[in-house]
C-alpha cells in the first residue's frame, strides 16, 4: 500500500464497511474518515490508530 489514506480505504472496501460505520467502531467521526481516505496531511495520529485498531492493525512508527 502506497499511503494509510489507500490501505484504509482497501480495507474498509474488503470487509464491507461504510465510511459511517467505520468512523463508529473507530470512534471518529465520518468527517475523519473521509478526511483520511483522501489523504489529508494533517490529522491526529491518536485517531489514525484507532481506525487502524479496528482492522486489527498497528502503527509502527520507527525514529530516524
Amino acid at each position: 500500500m502506497d499511503t494509510i489514506a489507500t490501505f484504509v480505504r482497501a480495507k474498509r472496501k474488503e470487509v464491507g464497511l461504510t465510511q459511517e460505520t467505520l468512523a463508529l467502531y473507530a470512534g471518529v467521526s465520518a468527517k475523519f474518515i473521509v478526511e483520511l481516505e483522501a489523504g489529508k496531511k494533517t490529522l491526529r495520529l491518536d485517531k489514525v490508530t484507532d481506525v487502524l485498531s479496528v482492522f486489527d492493525y498497528v502503527l509502527d512508527v520507527k525514529h530516524r
